[in-house]
């Protein structure tokens, strides 16, 4: 059996000249009329021949009228911001499709054989006649139409401009989010490189630890950099992970709290990474004193069903430059996170990032939704473990 050719919608010619405009005016015009005369007196017209071709003469003028109006003065006048002549061109084609239905009327009595007092009930061919019809009757109608038909086009224009317009911004902030985010991970990278690299020198048994906490990291950033929420248990554990290598390189004198209240809330998703920031600057700018404890203290709680509660605080020195610059500036990765909760969040999170002397400390809280499969973040987690 042969294939039957396909055939293009588009090409078809009541498609192409949009012909079917034709019967919303039939539709418009049939409305008008039950309006003004009733639906009995109107198809006992439709019964005169005459009444029946005045009825064509209306929807298919027009259709016509109306299509050139919507895809030729508007596109080539309105939309380039030349409305003056917008006006003049219209209202030009007002004028002059009312007179062409009035010619249309006149040849077609001509050819019935008919007076235009039987065929449209002007009462005499005379110019103030023919001016009355054509100002009371004919005018008003052909300006009702023009005027609908552009107020719907310029209605569709602007809801597909609108359509355009958001998924434009979506596009943006998509393309901005995957900036932000891979932005992040080659400061990650390149800071844990570093702790590595020094634990090689100093402890190639520690070492050889922390690269297998690295691998770990890389893994987890494979399989979860590109999801837009995940599970809050593999945020919680990104983070143990992270603070199990940085503790491998730091002195006897340092001591890392973290305190977490999940009260069983893997149903919840976050955004990924987006706690990281907070977590890697805290162990960045963390005092360095030889004789008193160096410490990182992390609480992570909910106040409520889903909103969550994030409190990074670190001991610093009083003349750390570095941390007073990050406060002062925001840095580059507090200012990406900043941006991040803005997109992802919006009015749905509280940032406040002080310093307070001797210490610092980040407060976040966050209004955390529900995943829609939350049983993925449990086989990524058995997946990381083998």
């Amino acid at each position: 059996m042969k294939n039957l050719p396909s055939i293009d919608l588009n090409q078809l010619w009541v498609i192409k000249f949009k012909a079917y405009h034709a019967f919303f005016w039939a539709a418009y015009h049939l409305a008008w009329g039950v309006a003004e005369f009733g639906l009995v007196a109107l198809l006992g017209m439709f019964d005169q021949p005459q009444s029946f071709i005045m009825f064509w003469c209306f929807v298919v003028l027009h259709t016509l009228a109306v299509n050139f109006n919507i895809y030729f003065l508007l596109p080539r006048y309105l939309e380039k911001g030349k409305l003056t002549q917008y006006i003049i061109y219209v209202s030009a084609w007002i004028v002059f499709t009312s007179l062409a239905l009035l010619t249309c009327f006149f040849l077609t009595a001509q050819v019935l054989n008919m007076s235009m007092k039987e065929f449209c009930g002007i009462t005499d061919v005379s110019f103030s006649a023919l001016f009355h019809f054509h100002v009371t009757r004919v005018f008003p109608a052909t300006a009702g139409a023009m005027m609908l038909g552009m107020s719907l086009k310029l209605a569709k224009n602007w809801s597909q401009a609108k359509k355009r317009q958001q998924k434009l911004e979506k596009e943006k902030l998509e393309t901005e989010l995957k900036f932000l985010k891979y932005q992040f991970n080659p400061h990650f990278l390149f800071n844990t490189i570093n702790s590595i690299f020094f634990l090689i020198h100093k402890d190639p048994t520690m070492a050889s630890a922390a690269l297998a906490k690295f691998s770990e990291l890389l893994r987890y950033q494979l399989y979860e950099c590109n999801e837009t929420q995940i599970p809050l248990s593999n945020e919680v554990a990104y983070l143990e992970n992270f603070m199990a290598l940085e503790k491998l390189r730091k002195n006897d004198n340092f001591k890392v709290s973290f305190e977490v209240d999940q009260q069983n809330k893997g149903h919840l998703g976050i955004a990924s990474f987006i706690l990281m920031t907070f977590v890697e600057n805290a162990f960045k700018h963390v005092s360095k004193h030889k004789n008193k404890v160096n410490w990182v203290d992390i609480k992570l709680y909910f106040d409520g069903d889903q909103r969550l509660n994030f409190e990074v605080i670190n001991s610093k020195s009083q003349v750390d430059v570095a941390v007073k610059e990050a406060v002062k500036y925001g840095g580059i990765g507090l200012k990406n996170v900043r941006r991040r909760l803005d997109l992802i969040y919006p009015e749905q999170h509280d940032l406040i990032i002080e310093d307070l002397g001797n210490t610092f400390r980040v407060k976040l809280q966050l209004d955390l939704v529900e995943l829609a499969a939350p049983q993925m973040g449990q086989e990524f987690l058995t997946e990381v473990k083998r």
